[in-house]
């Protein structure tokens, strides 16, 4: 059986493209151990990738009152709730180890509101679902709800701002029809919850 191409658009070789994105592809390569499809997918318009991966960068890897388990989380709830095959495969892998519980990120990965997660954590989700898919409903009674759970008026921008990016991202996941590596699928599997 033949492997099905990881994009309907061309993938450009890593050698051809400008030398700050192989570079920041080679190291991603290097600390993962595979280069994930998302990097070669959205090389195919190097200016989009670079304003992709700086909007990623500036969400996900700065100082939060949401921890990088709980980012993760987001992204795999709103993903499902998108039908990003590759966002909840990805993230869903990243949220096992993240969160030292493959058992909870497979709970979320497929219906959060049964999942094993803390009241503070289900607020959040509940939150960021709304988000996705009823933003215009977001009222003062939600932020209210996420305060009494400890949040700050910081964090609830960073709810909003990784499920709304996410959002983007499960777009173009779906119309590349952006295919998930393999190592994905078993990544953070021997974690026991």
């Amino acid at each position: 059986m033949t492997t099905p191409p990881i994009s309907r658009f061309p993938v450009p070789d890593i050698n051809s493209l400008p030398e700050d994105i192989s570079t920041k592809i080679l190291a991603v390569q290097e600390k993962a151990g595979f280069v994930p499809n998302v990097f070669l997918v959205l090389a195919h318009r190097p200016d989009e990738f670079r304003a992709f991966f700086a909007y990623h960068d500036a969400l996900m890897e700065k100082d939060s009152g949401l921890s990088k388990a709980d980012m993760e989380m987001i992204i795999v709830a709103t993903s499902n709730a998108n039908s990003c095959h590759y966002c909840v495969i990805a993230h869903g892998a990243i949220l096992r180890i993240r969160a030292k519980n493959a058992l909870v990120a497979d709970q979320v990965a497929v219906n959060y509101r049964k999942a094993d997660i803390s009241a503070r954590q289900m607020a959040m989700l509940d939150f960021a679902l709304k988000v996705c898919n009823h933003v215009q409903e977001i009222d003062d009674n939600d932020f209210e709800i996420l305060h009494g759970h400890g949040f700050s008026d910081e964090d609830i921008w960073d709810i909003a701002g990784i499920t709304s990016f996410f959002g983007l991202s499960n777009r173009m996941a779906n119309v590349t029809s952006m295919r998930a590596n393999d190592e994905f699928y078993t990544m953070g599997r021997d974690v026991k919850p």
